[in-house]
């Protein structure tokens, strides 16, 4: 990608228009790895269906989660303090979310016929989701990740074994394609599976059908992905990373002025919570001008670090 030009000016809009900063958050240390996806909730719930149907295209797995006070040296042996074994997958871990929350989600995605296949069909059936688009292969092994969670830096490590065989184009017929699409709210990527991701963000496009974005990361097939997006939810890296702009804030203005089509693009900041900036509605020509990196940091400034409830902090431009 080429890195965006810097700007310490800045229009306020359009595409600029608001950060908002929500309160802490505190994760347990067995589900670290866990992302809550509410914003699917929130954008699917816009559509006015009384139980909006949330279609995912993505990684799911089984993880094999490992507490330990610390992470170990090279060649070292130690105890974990704790094991759990659950399902996982960005677009899994999402789609889940999405049904404890009320939706009715759908997943396109392929395992194999094992015993972790098996796990991951049964835990998010459990949990409501339709998996009559996940394909099963009779051969060959589902995807699986180790994760080691340090107690001591509050950190993860994640050793991640892909699916395999991997699930191909030609697998996802028009005929299931066009049905998993049908009554659909909004579409979920996660970038895996980019290419099957890339068929149903066209398709969903000329529906007409709301996309949002998981970048985690940056990825194959993501650039592609990312010009059908109508939302994005990025990690804390990620905008530098892909923008080549100083700043968070400055990146997440250079993301708006790069994806004309996405409404509103929000960071995750762990326990910080989130920064969100959302394009403007109002006509550039009423706009002046304001220095993003000011804008944020007045906007921390007003944040009461002494409450433990969330709150969404906004600016007024």
């Amino acid at each position: 990608m080429v890195p965006c030009a810097q700007q310490p000016q800045l229009p306020t809009a359009p595409p600029f228009h608001t950060f908002r900063q929500a309160g802490r958050r505190v994760i347990p240390l067995p589900r670290l790895h866990r992302r809550s996806r509410r914003t699917i909730a929130t954008m699917a719930s816009a559509s006015g269906s009384p139980n909006p149907v949330v279609l995912g295209c993505g990684g799911i797995s089984v993880d094999y989660l490992a507490a330990v006070a610390s992470f170990p040296n090279p060649d070292d042996k130690i105890r974990s303090l704790a094991l759990k074994v659950q399902g996982g997958g960005n677009t899994g871990n999402a789609l889940t979310a999405a049904a404890r929350l009320g939706l009715r989600p759908r997943i396109i995605s392929k395992v194999a016929n094992d015993a972790q296949g098996r796990s991951i069909l049964s835990e998010l059936q459990t949990d409501g989701v339709d998996t009559s688009y996940i394909l099963v292969a009779e051969n060959g092994n589902s995807p699986f990740t180790y994760i080691i969670v340090d107690e001591q830096t509050k950190t993860r490590t994640c050793i991640h074994t892909p699916g395999s065989p991997p699930m191909v184009p030609e697998e996802l017929t028009k005929a299931n394609l066009s049905s998993a699409l049908d009554g659909v709210d909004i579409v979920y990527f996660d970038v895996r599976l980019h290419d099957i991701a890339l068929l149903v963000a066209e398709e969903a496009s000329q529906r007409k059908i709301p996309i949002l974005i998981d970048a985690e990361r940056k990825r194959e097939g993501l650039d592609e992905l990312l010009n059908f997006a109508s939302y994005v939810v990025c990690s804390a890296k990620f905008p530098q990373a892909w923008t080549g702009a100083s700043s968070i804030p400055v990146a997440l203005v250079s993301m708006l002025s790069r994806l004309p089509n996405i409404k509103f693009v929000i960071v995750t900041l762990g326990e910080k919570g989130c920064l969100m900036l959302e394009r403007s509605s109002t006509d550039a020509s009423e706009a002046g001008e304001i220095d993003a990196e000011a804008l944020f940091e007045s906007l921390e400034k007003s944040i009461d670090q002494s409450s433990t409830i969330p709150k969404c902090v906004a600016s007024k431009v």
